[in-house]
């Protein structure tokens, strides 16, 4: 590979990923996390067919299970009206390998830790950075004035990315018109082994099982026109998740009452980056291309990545990474353009587009099942492990 070591930023999933990879091919790691601990924060996360994958090149499939991750059986598409049936995507036609789970982030996350501690990654915690520089040595300045050098730097450090900057100038992301609330609840209800999209006038409700289905992971997104500020973590009154959704009736509406904390989410479009690398500095996941969740496919690029980076570099060396960027920006750019299709469909009105969108997924759910989720072997199918 000719790269002896390396520093990765952010320990999320694509930098616990991508630093567990590198460390796999024989070099010395250290990542570093602005946090003081990995916390057990964050809600439910959908692990397709094509992230799975990375997760079991690396040897980690069967730790999910133990994790708590709930085999997904189908995606069902309901109406908000008592939550009948639209239509059903059935997820056991993906194929044996082809496994589609929903878990915790901080199970994932715990899983991917363990897998960089066992593989010799050294973890700097509470190490903040303030910026990067790219040279001879990859240059890494931490906001509390130490430094460190590696010949290679991931920044796998998310939306709020210190490096994308350094690479691609400012960039200022635009309100989508559209928040998302985020809650985890007892399962109480018997909720199936499935996500479930709830279809209602400018919004929609997500739910599926998560930790062996004692909870029930939920994400409820509306149109509005104010600003809300982007990042998962702001908290907010349940109330105002409560009265957006109140028309929402049925199982869905009982989930949406049962919901005692959550957090709001302003959506923002960011374009993908122009340059994901320079010198031996890489832009991965949310860095790199920040995606909305309506295909929940986020983890996934970032897990996709981490597999790609590290194949190019051990085939070119630093070289690589232009290798790196010319196979994962076509891919990307098309999952980032279906995600933000799906949001319309999602959000129909009352009227005669609703009325044949609908009956149209219906009939294409009953006649031709096969069809329906083959649509999507260009996403799931997709395995970079072996691409």
């Amino acid at each position: 590979m000719g790269i002896n070591n390396a520093i990765v930023i952010g320990g999320g999933i694509g930098g616990l990923a991508t630093a567990t990879a590198l460390a796999q091919a024989g070099i010395a790691v250290t990542l570093l996390e602005r946090s003081e601990s990995f916390e057990p924060v964050g809600a439910g996360i959908q692990i397709s067919p094509n992230g799975a994958a990375v997760l079991r090149a690396l040897g980690l499939e069967p730790a999910l299970r133990s994790r708590g991750a709930v085999v997904g059986q189908a995606v069902r598409l309901q109406d908000y009206r008592g939550g009948k049936a639209v239509a059903r995507l059935d997820l056991t036609r993906l194929g044996a390998k082809q496994r589609y789970y929903f878990m915790h982030r901080a199970d994932l996350v715990a899983v991917l830790l363990a897998a960089a501690k066992r593989a010799n990654v050294s973890i700097e915690m509470d190490a903040a950075v303030a910026g990067v520089r790219a040279g001879a040595l990859q240059h890494v300045q931490l906001a509390n004035g130490g430094t460190r050098r590696a010949e290679l730097v991931v920044a796998a450090d998310g939306i709020h990315s210190v490096a994308r900057p350094a690479l691609n100038g400012a960039d200022q992301g635009k309100f989508a018109g559209q928040v998302a609330w985020r809650a985890v609840i007892p399962n109480t209800v018997d909720h199936p082994d499935e996500a479930r999209v709830t279809m209602g006038p400018n919004r929609h409700l997500v739910s599926y099982p998560i930790r062996d289905g004692r909870e029930i992971n939920l994400v409820a997104v509306e149109e509005r026109a104010d600003w809300v500020a982007e990042g998962w973590s702001h908290g907010d009154d349940p109330q105002n998740m409560k009265d957006a959704f109140v028309e929402f009736n049925g199982l869905p509406g009982k989930m949406i009452r049962a919901v005692r904390e959550t957090t709001l989410w302003g959506l923002h479009h960011h374009p993908v980056a122009k340059r994901w690398h320079t010198g031996g500095v890489a832009l991965l996941g949310d860095a790199a291309h920040p995606t909305l969740p309506f295909l929940a496919q986020g983890a996934n690029m970032a897990l996709e990545d981490a597999w790609v980076l590290v194949h190019c570099l051990r085939r070119d060396g630093i070289n690589g990474l232009a290798r790196y960027q010319a196979l994962r920006a076509p891919r990307v750019e098309r999952v980032i353009k279906a995600a933000e299709g799906n949001a319309w469909r999602y959000h129909l009105r009352p009227g005669p587009l609703r009325i044949a969108a609908h009956t149209g997924l219906r009939l294409a759910s009953k006649l031709a099942p096969g069809r329906m989720i083959g649509a999507y072997d260009w996403l799931y199918g997709h395995d970079v492990t072996q691409a």
